[in-house]
């Protein structure tokens, strides 16, 4: 391996700070955004006009916005710059926050709710760190972004019924509204600004693919699952608040003794299960594991109501299931996903995580209103089972991984030869030349492929 290709396996120091900025920036609004979700429900009767309905929708508001305006405000950085619309973005974040913080209505937290929702970033926030890593960096780059906001969400349950207790609502909200603003900060301080500014089709979206990934059934099944994933999320946040503190008992106070230590041992029990899909091969089993896992969660939630032993073993269960699951999907779309399709894949799954959160918070409110827990349990059960049906003939997914190649001009001058030649590689599955961004997106099994070779092979295209 030549001097050239060792370099490019460690990360540079410019790469290390974009990528703890980038991964910084989504964790603090992760922060703000699930802050709220253990307490709301049990704290939201301070508000004029509180209903479980208008309840719920406060706790889901923000994923209407956030799904309606992610892929506008990708394209948008596209065209008018990154940082300007990721600094957008935080503002509206910044002004939702104060708007909830000053509201005495629950219409008003609603619309904070909303406008919080639409500080959309994550898709620009993904392409200024393609941007500012190299292709050999990227994986790593995703990855570290994906822990963060797995350690946020985690951080956020953990300290949100702390908080509330010490500063209310309002300063849970407050406190928000400065996590945007130390974001802004950090982008203008910390992170780099790029040199250029180009498209990555294995990140962003590519408006005319739409109709091709829609009418994909294996990507749709797991578009399906990441909604109704994130639907259950907010729909049993609705409820288990409540069920700890009316049903079990557990004074609101307390609650954070609760979720701290379940949370750490469902980040335990997930580990193993992890290694098992991805090492041993046995991706789709423990799946449909996990999702079957969430049903007993809540039947167990559905028919166990008082008891606060079994509501929490039932909440380790779901943590640990939900942790799987948050952590598979995404993996599982990358080895689906169609080369050329790759970003726009990412782009609808992510916007359907959102549309989930917001019907999730509207169906825990209306199910409450109409039905008590009892109702929301046993409805999110049934989902379950239908979740269950739609994924069982999903095909099991190959374990690929992916290279980006920089073409020169001899490349560009016979693209069908180039294409020909990788595919002769053994092992390298399907490979698809971007001309306008003199790029190959080159995907392999790792176990056929002699990555030596095909590393040699982009050095000397």
């Amino acid at each position: 391996m030549t001097q050239r290709q060792t370099a490019t396996t460690a990360m540079t120091a410019l790469e290390k700070r974009s990528i703890s900025g980038l991964s910084l920036i989504f964790a603090l609004r992760m922060l703000g955004l699930f802050m709220i979700l253990p307490v709301f429900s049990i704290s939201a009767h301070q508000y004029s006009g509180s209903t479980p309905m208008l309840i719920g929708l406060a706790i889901g508001a923000y994923g209407l916005t956030q799904a309606l305006l992610q892929i506008p405000f990708g394209m948008l950085s596209d065209r008018f710059g990154r940082k300007q619309i990721i600094t957008l973005g935080l503002l509206l974040f910044a002004a939702g926050s104060v708007v909830a913080a000053l509201a005495e209505s629950i219409e008003m937290v609603i619309i904070g709710r909303l406008l919080q929702g639409s500080g959309a970033v994550a898709a620009a926030v993904m392409a200024l760190t393609a941007d500012l890593t190299r292709d050999e960096q990227r994986t790593k780059a995703m990855a570290s972004i994906g822990i963060s906001i797995g350690m946020s969400f985690s951080i956020a349950l953990a300290t949100g019924a702390a908080l509330e207790n010490w500063i209310g609502l309002s300063g849970i909200f407050w406190a928000t509204a400065l996590m945007a603003i130390l974001g802004v900060a950090v982008l203008h301080l910390w992170v780099p600004t790029p040199h250029r500014r180009v498209s990555h089709r294995d990140i962003e979206p590519v408006p005319r693919q739409f109709g091709k990934v829609l009418r994909n059934p294996q990507i749709m099944r797991l578009v399906f699952s990441i909604m109704v994933l994130h639907l259950l999320l907010t729909t049993s946040f609705f409820a288990l608040p409540l069920a700890l503190q009316d049903s079990a008992g557990l004074d609101k106070s307390q609650h954070v003794m609760a979720y701290l230590p379940i949370l750490l041992l469902a980040f335990v029990a997930m580990v193993p299960f992890i290694i098992i899909a991805e090492k041993k091969r046995k991706m789709k089993p423990v799946f449909l594991g996990a999702i079957a896992v969430l049903g007993i969660a809540q039947l167990g939630w559905a028919i166990f109501p008082t008891s606060l032993a079994l509501i929490l073993f039932c909440l380790w269960l779901f943590f640990t299931a939900f942790n799987i699951l948050e952590a598979s999907l995404p993996s599982m779309m990358s080895k689906l996903s169609p080369l050329e399709n790759k970003g726009t894949a990412m782009g609808i799954y992510s916007s359907a995580q959102f549309i989930g959160a917001f019907i999730g918070g509207a169906m825990g409110g209306v199910l409450y209103q109409q039905f008590g827990l009892q109702g929301i349990f046993l409805a999110s059960s049934l989902l379950i089972v239908v979740w269950l049906l739609l994924v069982l003939p999903m095909q099991a997914p190959r374990h690929y991984s992916s290279r980006i190649i920089h073409l020169n001009e001899l490349a560009m001058t016979d693209i069908e030869q180039f294409i020909n030649r990788l595919n002769a590689i053994k092992g390298v599955k399907e490979t698809v030349v971007v001309p306008e961004e003199q790029v190959a997106y080159v995907k392999f099994s790792p176990e056929e492929t002699d990555v030596s070779e095909l590393e040699s092979f982009a050095f000397q295209s």
